[in-house]
C-alpha cells in the first residue's frame, strides 16, 4: 500500500521529465525561463513579508513615543484618535517613570584656562607709635572705669567726661527701631524730625558727659559719632557738645516721648524730638528717654539753666486780656506785655490740659487735688493758692535768639487722673484756641494718627506692652479731648488759624 503511494506521488515528475527530454530546444528553454521568473516571483513575495512588519513595528514605536510627549504636556488625546490610530488601547494604565539626571560634581582641583584680574591692593594707614601708645592708654583707663563710669567725681558747675569708650553693648546698628514702612514719614512729621529721630534711636554714643546744675538734677548727655550736622555755631556751647547730643532722662514713664508725637499730630510744633532707647552702659537696660541736646536753650552757663520768662499769674492773665503781639501789633509801653507771642499761650494751655502738666502755669497745683506724692504737695507750696495773683509761672522756656515763641520742655504729663480732678485753672483766660489742634480733636482721627505716629518708635511700642498699652494712654487722652471740647462749646472760645 506504502508503495502503492510512492508511485502515484512520483509518476508526475516522472512524466513531466519524460516530456521534456522528449521536447524540442525551444520548449525546453520557454519551461525553464518559467520556472525562474516562478522562483524569482516567489523570492519577491517573501523579502517584501519579511520587511513589512520590521517598518509597521517602526512607525508604532514613532506613535507611541509621540504619544507619551503629548501626555507629558498635560494634554490627553481624543478619544476620535484612538479609535482612528492604528495603537491599541492598552488594557492597564502605562507607568512612566521620569528620572532627572543629577548635577555633574565638579571636580576636587579646577585648572583654569583664563588668566585671572590683577587686583590692586589697599594699603591700611599705619598709626605711628606715639597713636598706638594713646590707643592703648584709652582702652586701659576705659576698662579701669567700666565698673564706676556712672558715678565719677563731681565738681560744682563743671561738666564731667565720662571715658571715650564705646557705650553700644549688644545693639545692632544695621537695624534701625525707628520703623517707617511707608516710602513718606507721616504728614506731622518733617523731614528734619526723622532725621533727629534716628539719630537719637540709632547714633552711636561717642562719649558721655554728667552735666552737675545748682536746683535740677545732672544732666547726662551723650555725643554721637554724626559730626556733620552741626547746629548753629552762635549758640553752641562747645563745652558740653562739640556735635550732635541727647540728654537721657532716666525716669520710669516715657511721657516726653508720647508728648512729642502727641505736638506733632496736634500741629503744634513746640516740643523737642524724644525717642525711647536702651543703653548697655546702663545697670538696668531699661527703655530711656533720649531728648535731643538743644544748646540754644542755655546761653548762659548751664548751672543757670535755660532761659525762661519769669511772669506772674497776675501778668499772665494780664497778657491774655491784652491779647499782646496779635497779628504783630506791637503792645503800648506800659501794657505790661510779655516778649511771647498771644496765640502761645492757647497752645501751651490746650497742650497741658489734654496731658495734665502742671508744672508751667499751675506749679503749685491750685487747680486740682494734689495726691502725697506729687511734688507741690509739700508743705506750705498749696497753702500759697490762697493768694493767687502773686504766684510765679515755672518752666516757661524760649530761646535766646527767638523770643516769640514758647518750647514746652519737662513735658511731665499724668495719665492716672481722673475726669473729676482734671486741672481746669490750665484754661482760665484763654478765649482762643489753634484751629488745626481743635480740627483734629473734632474729626475722631486723634486715635488713629497717634497710633500711626508712636509706631514709629519701636521701643517706645514695645516698652508700653504694645497696642494693647498704646490703646490705653490715648484712651485717657480722647476723654479729655471731649471734655475740652465741651468746653470750648460752653465758654465760647474761638478756634482760630494760628500759624508760626
Amino acid at each position: 500500500m506504502g508503495k502503492c503511494r510512492a508511485h502515484w506521488l512520483c509518476f508526475p515528475c516522472l512524466k513531466l521529465t519524460r516530456s521534456f527530454r522528449m521536447g524540442s530546444a525551444s520548449k525546453r528553454t520557454l519551461l525553464i525561463a518559467i520556472l525562474c521568473l516562478a522562483n524569482l516571483f516567489f523570492l519577491v513575495l517573501k523579502v517584501g513579508h519579511l520587511a513589512q512588519p520590521r517598518h509597521r513595528r517602526r512607525n508604532e514605536e514613532q506613535k507611541r513615543h509621540a504619544h507619551r510627549e503629548h501626555h507629558l504636556d498635560g494634554d490627553l488625546p481624543d478619544s476620535s484618535d484612538l479609535q482612528t490610530s492604528n495603537l491599541e488601547v492598552p488594557t492597564r494604565f502605562n507607568v512612566l517613570y521620569i528620572t532627572l539626571k543629577s548635577k555633574r560634581p565638579k571636580p576636587a582641583h579646577i585648572f583654569g584656562t583664563v588668566r585671572p584680574k590683577l587686583r590692586k591692593k589697599v594699603r591700611t594707614k599705619t598709626s605711628s607709635p606715639s597713636q598706638r601708645k594713646q590707643f592703648s592708654a584709652e582702652r586701659d583707663a576705659a576698662q579701669a572705669n567700666s565698673d564706676s563710669a556712672l558715678e565719677p567725681p563731681r565738681k560744682e558747675g563743671n561738666p564731667v567726661d565720662f571715658p571715650r569708650t564705646s557705650y553700644n553693648y549688644g545693639k545692632d546698628h544695621h537695624i534701625s527701631t525707628i520703623r517707617i514702612y511707608s516710602p513718606k514719614a507721616p504728614s506731622w512729621f518733617s523731614a528734619q524730625d526723622v532725621k533727629n529721630m534716628r539719630f537719637l534711636a540709632d547714633a552711636k554714643v561717642l562719649r558721655m558727659k554728667e552735666i552737675p546744675r545748682m536746683d535740677a538734677p545732672a544732666l547726662l548727655v551723650f555725643e554721637g559719632v554724626d559730626m556733620n550736622q552741626l547746629v548753629n555755631q552762635k549758640h553752641l556751647n562747645r563745652n558740653v557738645c562739640g556735635g550732635r547730643c541727647g540728654v537721657i532722662y532716666r525716669s520710669v514713664d516715657s511721657t516726653e516721648v508720647f508728648a512729642f508725637h502727641l505736638d506733632r499730630v496736634l500741629g503744634l510744633n513746640r516740643t523737642i524730638p524724644a525717642v525711647s532707647r536702651k543703653f548697655g552702659f546702663l545697670p538696668d537696660s531699661q527703655a530711656c528717654q533720649a531728648v535731643l541736646w538743644d544748646a540754644s536753650l542755655y546761653p548762659e552757663e548751664l548751672a543757670a539753666g535755660p532761659a525762661t520768662v519769669s511772669i506772674t499769674w497776675r501778668e499772665y492773665q494780664n497778657s491774655l486780656t491784652q491779647r499782646c503781639w496779635l497779628s504783630n501789633v506791637n503792645p503800648k509801653f506800659n501794657s505790661g506785655c510779655s516778649t511771647i507771642y498771644h496765640s502761645e499761650w492757647s497752645k501751651l494751655a490746650l497742650f497741658d490740659f489734654l496731658l495734665q502738666i502742671h508744672n508751667r502755669l499751675d506749679p503749685n497745683c491750685c487747680g486740682f487735688r494734689p495726691r502725697q506724692e506729687d511734688g507741690c504737695a509739700g508743705p506750705g507750696r498749696h497753702a500759697a493758692c490762697k493768694d493767687p495773683e502773686n504766684l510765679r509761672l515755672a518752666n516757661i522756656v524760649q530761646r535766646q535768639h527767638d523770643l516769640r515763641h514758647l518750647v514746652f520742655t519737662n513735658n511731665k504729663g499724668f495719665f492716672d487722673r481722673n475726669e473729676d480732678n482734671l486741672n481746669f485753672r490750665l484754661l482760665e483766660g484763654i478765649k482762643e484756641l489753634p484751629e488745626q489742634a481743635v480740627s483734629v480733636l473734632r474729626s475722631g482721627k486723634l486715635r488713629e494718627k497717634l497710633l500711626q505716629s508712636l509706631f514709629l518708635d519701636q521701643m517706645f511700642w514695645e516698652s508700653q506692652g504694645g497696642r494693647q498699652g498704646i490703646d490705653k494712654l490715648i484712651d485717657v487722652v480722647e476723654k479729655r479731648a471731649k471734655v475740652l471740647l465741651t468746653y470750648i462749646n460752653a465758654h465760647g472760645i474761638k478756634i482760630l488759624p494760628m500759624s508760626d
